[in-house]
Formats: structure tokens, sequence, C-alpha cells
């Protein structure tokens, strides 16, 4: 059974890309602000694999689900401010 804690890392780790806290935030920012309209999975910047495996945890609500929805929400826009 596995019983590793996922999180934004291990994701990133998974997804076979460089995990420590830099080259995250050097990911985020390259790739920001994602188009609202546009699945976290078919952004255009993901393998073939990649997007699978997203979408993949996304649609089974996995123990990858909840490091997902935050990488998906940090690539979104900002909220406007009221």
């Amino acid at each position: 059974m596995d019983t590793t804690q996922h999180n934004l890392g291990t994701l990133f780790e998974q997804l076979g890309l460089p995990s420590d806290a830099a080259a995250i935030k050097t990911f985020i920012h390259g790739r920001r602000p994602l188009d609202p309209r546009i699945p976290l999975h078919q952004a255009t910047w993901w393998t073939p694999a990649q997007a699978a495996f997203l979408a993949q945890a996304i649609e089974d609500d996995s123990d990858w689900v909840e490091p997902a929805d935050e990488l998906d929400a940090l690539l979104r826009p900002a909220p406007e401010a009221s």
C-alpha cells in the first residue's frame, strides 16, 4: 500500500519534472496565467503521458487530485480585487 503523502513536489516528481521549490516556482511563473477555459490536463505544455496522468487523477478523484488542484489554482489568473 502506498502511504506517500502527495504534495506539489511529489506531483512534479510523478510528472518527471524538477521538483525543488525553485523549479516549481519557475514552472508556474513561466506558464501562468492559464486560460480559465482550458482544463489543466489540456494545457499545451504537457506531454501526452503527463496530460493523461493529470486527467486520470482528476477523473478518479485519486490521492493526486489535491496537488493537481493546487497546481491548477497556482496557474490561473489572480482573482480580481473587489
